[in-house]
């Protein structure tokens, strides 16, 4: 389960290099936000339950809708503010809007729904489905390919 969209960094520093029309430049921009992602918290393991399959990407992908604990949301919560606060540190305006429109982010809605992702849909418009109650055991939080991260 994805809690916080980065997408690929350079890419990320492409966008935030438009957004500030070459204010914040990529050497500035990177390292900054490769230090901020290595100095998240944690979040613990947690349990998760899905009955949902639901359409995903427009249509495209279909994933579990995944009921968690209200501290996942919290963690998720704080992780966008925590965004928020290096993008404007980045001298980003229109920071809400930044985080809709960046292709790199890849955010389609302001709203997390936490769910996972678990292949593409038959059609295009395939429907909601209920399942069988599905109990699912989440690790502890990490960056994915934190190895792919300029070093500091």
């Amino acid at each position: 389960m994805t809690l916080l969209h980065v997408g690929i960094l350079e890419e990320l520093g492409r966008d935030i290099v438009a957004w500030t029309k070459g204010l914040s430049p990529a050497e500035k921009v990177l390292p900054e936000v490769a230090s901020w992602l290595t100095e998240l918290p944690v979040l613990q393991g947690f349990l998760g339950k899905s009955d949902k399959l639901i359409p995903l990407g427009g249509g495209r992908l279909m994933g579990l809708e995944v009921d968690v604990p209200q501290e996942v949301h919290d963690y998720q919560a704080l992780l966008v503010q925590g965004l928020h606060v290096l993008f404007d540190d980045l001298g980003l305006d229109n920071i809400d809007d930044f985080i809709l429109s960046s292709p790199a982010l890849g955010y389609k809605s302001p709203r997390w729904l936490p769910h996972i992702a678990v292949g593409k849909a038959r059609t295009r418009h395939e429907p909601i489905a209920e399942i069988a109650p599905v109990a699912i055991e989440f690790g502890d939080s990490r960056i994915r390919n934190q190895e792919a991260l300029p070093l500091p």
